[in-house]
């Protein structure tokens, strides 16, 4: 240890490190934003100096601050600043009476864009009738709303319009929905349907550069007050690395950010992606910022039949008995795609939410580690593993990047099993993940979940249960793990996933003084009360970025 003053010590009863060859301790001293010392109070007291100020916390708890592998920030902030912002269980009228709300607040031809809606919701709203009152309720402004999953969209005449989808002009990518009397689109559009009226959205003016900024300052600052130090954007744009480039370079990105490239887009609408946004990569790297990654969407969602599965969907009319649903891309694609990647060092991060597109994935990454490259993939959600395919994720080195605040007891559950049947209820293998020595790290997927909170994350893992007590039941208790466990899901694992080993994810000498301090030390007590853990305060590189009011 360092014998120089520290800038800061900090003391409490409940010091969890999550660093395996001293995973708690009673203090430690930061200085120049780094951890200096840590141990036992006597040693760490000894670096008290004149300007030292001393962090008493008494029976408060401290872990390393929180790690979320999987989120999408800006997206989060953009909707609380700048959109119409939707509670995700609202019924028809109650969606309708909000629009209305909104447009009279707003100039004729201006934009609603909002959400989201529930995907249980889409059946009633793929209809000429449902359009039409979304069109009077918008009093004739474009709308276009998403839906929980953020895949799909609905959007109503004059966005439909301005999109230039008609009945003769239907995207080429995605599913358009067409009413079944009248044969016009319903403006229900999945996946990469939706992506024109997103496109038509920006050439009427989009947001601005300052409310791009503003909309990634928003959602670091979100992340900061549930303790996230550190976070990985799962599909970002130029306007979003330029917002993060310029945060940082202000001193206002109190965050490590990990960006990812977008490959292809199925979703979002961005421009440019795929080789020409890699290339100018670099150009948005900061202290704190790594555009470390691509994104590859492989397959859609599963209530949407999107999903590439090797076993069979439950038999409906429009698909018969025997539709698996497909990736987007084929072996040979996804290893050209990869292997660039690879050469370039940087790492993949690969939407999957079906099996099969998940062994797609592991069958290229076989033939990658068998031509020497050890380039960095995640599976993203992996909610649904063959059984044989759990041990060649460790075997592999391929990141579980999972998401354990969709698929608790609830909505999202009833709907799977309404297109998979009994396999709904073997999601999300993590006990077995672990077991067979794979990376397991946490992500939310904030704002497809309604909030970043890793601790309803922990919990669930822990428990299997909802967390937030909204359905009763467990799902797949056997895949429980230990509240140790997952608390490293969300911090170290989380970090080595995203290549920030080196600076945080625990608390030791040499990195980022990053830590969220609790009001009581939450995987310490009742697995059923971790949620209930409040953030008093959370520290990045040694300052205080979030104080609880």
């Amino acid at each position: 240890m360092t014998t120089a003053p520290a800038e800061l010590i900090v003391l409490a009863d409940v010091i969890r490190t999550v660093d395996p060859a001293r995973p708690a301790a009673e203090a430690f001293a930061v200085r120049d934003g780094r951890i200096a010392a840590i141990g036992t109070r006597a040693e760490v007291e000894a670096l008290h100096g004149p300007g030292t100020r001393v962090l008493e916390l008494g029976g408060a708890a401290v872990y390393p601050g929180f790690a979320d592998v999987h989120n999408h920030h800006a997206m989060a902030g953009r909707t609380d600043l700048f959109e119409l912002a939707l509670p995700s269980a609202l019924a028809l009228e109650e969606i309708l009476d909000r629009v209305r709300d909104k447009a009279a607040t707003l100039p004729e031809d201006a934009w609603i864009i909002g959400g989201p809606v529930a995907s249980t919701m889409l059946p009633t709203l793929a209809n000429t009738a449902s359009r039409r009152l979304l069109d009077e309720a918008s009093g004739g402004r474009p709308v276009m709303l998403v839906e929980d999953s953020r895949h799909n969209r609905w959007a109503n005449s004059r966005a439909l319009e301005l999109a230039g989808i008609r009945s003769d002009s239907i995207p080429e990518g995605g599913v358009t929905i067409l009413d079944d009397e009248d044969g016009t689109p319903t403006g229900v559009l999945l996946e990469a349907a939706g992506i024109p009226v997103q496109e038509a959205y920006d050439r009427s003016g989009g947001l601005t550069s300052a409310q791009h900024r503003a909309a990634s300052a928003h959602g670091v600052r979100l992340a900061n007050s549930y303790g996230i130090t550190s976070f990985q954007d799962a599909g970002v744009s130029t306007d979003i690395l330029g917002a993060l480039r310029d945060l940082d370079a202000d001193g206002e990105l109190d965050a490590w950010v990990v960006s990812s490239l977008l490959i292809n887009d199925e979703i979002f609408g961005f421009d440019p992606i795929g080789s020409p946004l890699i290339a100018r990569g670099e150009e948005f790297r900061t202290a704190h910022h790594r555009p470390d990654f691509v994104k590859i969407f492989l397959d859609g969602v599963p209530p949407a039949r999107t999903a590439s599965f090797l076993e069979p969907y439950v038999a409906d009319a429009a698909h018969g008995a025997h539709f698996h649903g497909e990736t987007i891309m084929t072996f040979d694609e996804l290893y050209g795609w990869l292997r660039q990647v690879a050469e370039r060092g940087l790492g993949a991060k690969v939407h999957c939410t079906g099996d099969g597109s998940a062994r797609l994935v592991l069958d290229v990454a076989e033939r990658l580690r068998a031509e020497g490259f050890t380039t960095p993939v995640q599976i993203a959600h992996g909610q649904f593993l063959a059984e044989e395919d759990i041990p060649r994720l460790a075997a592999l080195d391929v990141v579980a990047d999972i998401s354990p605040f969709i698929w608790f007891p609830g909505i999202i559950p009833q709907m799977l099993a309404e297109v998979l049947g009994e396999r709904a209820e073997h999601s999300q293998p993590n006990r077995s993940l672990i077991d067979a020595g794979a990376l397991v790290a946490g992500g939310s997927d904030w704002p497809v979940s309604e909030s970043p909170n890793p601790l309803e994350g922990i919990q669930g893992l822990v428990t299997r249960a909802d967390p937030l007590r909204r359905a009763p039941g467990t799902l797949w208790p056997e895949q429980a793990i230990t509240a140790e466990e997952a608390l490293q899901v969300f911090t170290r694992n989380a970090a080595v996933a995203m290549g920030l080993a080196a600076e945080t994810g625990s608390l030791e000498v040499g990195k980022s003084a990053d830590f969220v301090v609790l009001d009581r030390d939450a995987i310490g007590g009742p697995a059923e009360a971790i949620i209930d853990a409040r953030v008093l305060s959370t520290w990045f590189a040694g300052r205080e970025v979030y104080t609880a009011g």
